[in-house]
């Protein structure tokens, strides 16, 4: 009976990023002979083709495609059990990776992470942002230890907990007439540029929590990736965006911004903070917890 190693999950892996026995044998540091001689041994013993060829490129064969899934879920696991051992081994703690679900959330993390630095000098802090709406996946893969978001997913598995209260505003410029408005309806907003972050619409509160229940679009949707040429847009006049009141906040004495209500009951979010229930317990994951409620409004 063949055993599965990581070897074998490797190439697997490699031959589907790279799509070539050449690419991938560069990357696994081999000669594409050796690579070639790996493969229809590994087929061989396993007594199932992983792979056809399609031009110039290798596909995946049904039993190729499950074994990739098993090599993108074990290979990271492996790879962070490896790191965290190393990490005892040296009488360290570790590395905390967060991942970040959406704009904002990044710049409230920011106001975390100094003072978590300053309380634990013995942790550091990696924060990957490729993780745009994957990120539950990624706290099963272990790619990350924890995971900042506005849309957390109550799955087996998983622990959230609100660390930010927030409403969600218009944000307008010095010269536009909403800017004096206590309030602003949707059917106020069909004549406006909205420019929003380049995020698919039904992840946009704006949309699904205020315009499109009311059946309104505007007139233009312009995504832009930053924050801050976002804000010097609306500064401008060149339209309108909505952000966390909080953020606003920030930006409005450098910008002359005005933030107005959405509706006249506004439209209120949170953040949250997930990590695996595995983990609950690991102080210095808690420690990061905790801190973030203590910035919560």
């Amino acid at each position: 009976m063949t055993q599965l190693e990581r070897s074998h999950l490797a190439i697997v892996r490699a031959v589907d990023q790279y799509g070539s026995l050449t690419a991938a044998a560069e990357r696994l540091n081999l000669t594409q002979s050796a690579l070639s001689h790996a493969v229809r041994k590994l087929e061989d013993q396993l007594g199932v083709a992983l792979w056809t060829r399609e031009s110039r490129r290798l596909r995946p064969t049904q039993a190729g495609e499950y074994l990739l899934s098993v090599a993108n879920r074990l290979l990271p696991q492996l790879t962070h059990a490896e790191a965290r051992l190393r990490q005892f081994a040296q009488g360290e703690r570790g590395t905390l990776r967060i991942g970040i679900e959406c704009h904002p959330c990044y710049a409230w993390l920011l106001k975390v992470v100094a003072p978590y630095l300053a309380a634990w000098p013995d942790v550091d802090v990696d924060v990957k942002q490729e993780f745009q709406f994957g990120g539950i996946g990624a706290l099963f893969a272990h790619e990350i230890d924890l995971l900042v978001t506005p849309d957390p997913l109550y799955e087996t598995g998983l622990r959230f907990e609100p660390v930010l209260d927030y409403e969600q505003v218009l944000v307008v410029g010095p010269q536009h007439p909403l800017r004096a408005a206590p309030f602003v309806q949707p059917e106020q907003l069909a004549r406006e540029t909205l420019i929003t972050y380049p995020i698919a619409i039904d992840r946009l509160d704006i949309y699904t929590q205020f315009l499109l229940p009311a059946g309104i679009r505007p007139k233009r949707h312009k995504p832009i990736e930053t924050t801050d040429i976002m804000l010097q847009m609306v500064a401008s006049g060149r339209g309108v965006a909505a952000l966390p009141r909080w953020l606003v906040e920030e930006y409005a004495p450098k910008l002359e911004l005005t933030a107005v209500r959405l509706g006249t009951q506004g439209v209120t979010k949170q953040i949250f903070v997930g990590i695996r229930a595995a983990d609950a317990q690991t102080a210095y994951l808690r420690a990061f917890v905790e801190l973030g409620r203590e910035h919560r409004n």
